[in-house]
């Protein structure tokens, strides 16, 4: 059961232990309620919400690729990829060396920035960079913002600021 709305409080009963969450919704819960309310035991799970990227937001970043491919005589993939590398979202981990290669495959992009010693083991720290499809809108954004740029400096045609905010 997932849905989104707002926690308006949280209260607890001393006695009974019972927890109160007032959460309000503009979705209809009750049948995934009545799925579970019998359960003895529940995992739950608040998170702040984000709005997810748009549809249209990708398609006006494949658009950008391709217009920058064209001119640069290059594929898209390759300036898709540069374009996380310089724009967009990433994280660091720290693998056994053996585990290197398997770690590439499984990131959209990653590269090794060296090797560490933990607990007296060789280790690799890598930068590992999340494809485009596990954006947010803001992380969308910035990789969209960034592409735009670069494609002003190629004197590429791009929408307007208004009409990229609308998306």
């Amino acid at each position: 059961m997932e849905f989104t709305g707002q926690i308006k409080s949280i209260s607890k009963d001393i006695t009974t232990n019972q927890i109160n969450i007032p959460f309000s919704s503009n979705e209809n819960i009750l049948p995934e309620y009545e799925k579970i309310k019998d359960c003895e035991k529940l995992r739950v799970k608040a998170i702040k919400y984000r709005e997810k990227r748009s549809l249209d937001a990708n398609a006006y970043l494949w658009v950008l690729l391709q217009k920058m491919a064209e001119v640069l005589r290059a594929d898209k993939w390759s300036l898709y990829l540069q374009m996380l590398r310089t724009y967009g979202q990433f994280t660091y981990i720290v693998v056994k060396p053996r585990a290197v290669d398997g770690v590439k495959k499984q990131w959209r992009e990653s590269e090794e920035v060296g090797e560490i010693d933990v607990n007296g083991e060789k280790a690799v720290q890598m930068l590992c960079y999340y494809g485009s499809s596990t954006y947010d809108a803001r992380e969308m954004s910035v990789l969209i913002d960034g592409v735009v740029s670069e494609c002003k400096e190629l004197d590429i045609e791009t929408i307007s600021p208004t009409e990229l905010r609308e998306m």
